[in-house]
């Protein structure tokens, strides 16, 4: 891959990408953004999509606040033809079609990693920080990604209304929670150390949402994303406990916000740049809205 083309353009572009020349080969495409007089050395912003698999509009999404905070953004659409379904995005490949453990280099997780070095030998990601961020689809690829693979390199992450979670228990296999996938003694501490933001819209309550998992171990956590937020997040803190080490992780309700990914977005954006949650105020234009 050239990344010369992405040192150079500003504006909004879409680059075609292969996320590894070896097993995870698959293509992706990179919906970049670049406000005018931002440097390719600015803070980078990694933003995964939900279930439409619109990276263009999670790029769109996050556009203001790039051109407010001076952010480099990078949306990887995984498109359907080439990773269908809940197993090959939501839940990372980690299982093969027959049932199978995969090895690591063909977990979906595995290409936000590889993108991340490639940027590095490129010479485009130095010191600036590098953010994660994903919404409800790509809320699940996000916390999963940490749960299985850590945060190395990472300034931040976020998993806005993911429609369930990994649960932080090493009894029950992975995606119920971390067993099974050959993950080292430490994982469930080093997950339970990490600053992962959990962004839960008070109002993201649709238990009809056709979207909204509904197997037998989503149904356990709660009845819609709002409860089953609450739900992983006292599991964190149940283990953390029997670990004896303190829970990095923050929950923040967001105010009259249901399943809307720019208003997400927003949220996310403010609380890293920003220092702090929005008031309701700021809020208001974006309550009870539905953006997938």
């Amino acid at each position: 891959m050239d990344w010369q083309r992405f040192t150079q353009q500003h504006g909004r572009f879409a680059i075609d990408w292969q996320a590894g020349d070896g097993a995870l080969y698959l293509p992706i495409t990179l919906n970049c953004y670049r406000p005018e007089g931002v440097a390719a050395d600015a803070p980078l912003v990694l933003v995964q999509h939900g279930v439409l698999r619109n990276g263009d509009d999670y790029r769109d999404f996050w556009m203001p606040a790039a051109d407010r905070y001076g952010l480099q953004i990078i949306a990887p659409t995984f498109g359907n033809q080439h990773w269908p379904g809940v197993e090959s995005y939501n839940n990372g490949s980690v299982w093969s079609e027959e049932g199978d453990l995969q090895p690591r280099d063909y977990w979906a997780y595995q290409a936000v990693f590889n993108l991340a070095q490639q940027l590095r030998d490129a010479g485009v990601l130095r010191q600036q920080p590098l953010y994660l961020f994903g919404h409800s689809a790509g809320g699940q690829f996000v916390h999963r990604l940490v749960s299985t693979l850590g945060a190395a390199g990472l300034a931040g992450v976020a998993a806005g209304n993911p429609g369930w979670y990994t649960l932080p228990d090493s009894q029950q296999d992975f995606p119920q929670g971390l067993a099974g996938i050959g993950l080292a003694g430490d994982a469930l501490a080093q997950l339970l150390r990490t600053p992962l933001v959990i962004l839960a819209g008070d109002r993201d309550t649709d238990t009809q949402d056709p979207n909204l998992p509904a197997e037998p171990a989503a149904l356990r956590q709660g009845p819609h994303r709002f409860a089953r937020a609450h739900h992983y997040y006292a599991a964190g803190l149940q283990a953390s406990a029997r670990l004896g080490i303190p829970l990095a992780w923050q929950l923040h309700d967001v105010a009259g916000i249901g399943h809307d990914g720019e208003a997400m977005s927003h949220v996310c954006a403010h609380l890293w740049f920003e220092g702090r949650m929005p008031d309701a105020d700021w809020l208001a234009p974006w309550a009870g809205r539905v953006t997938a």
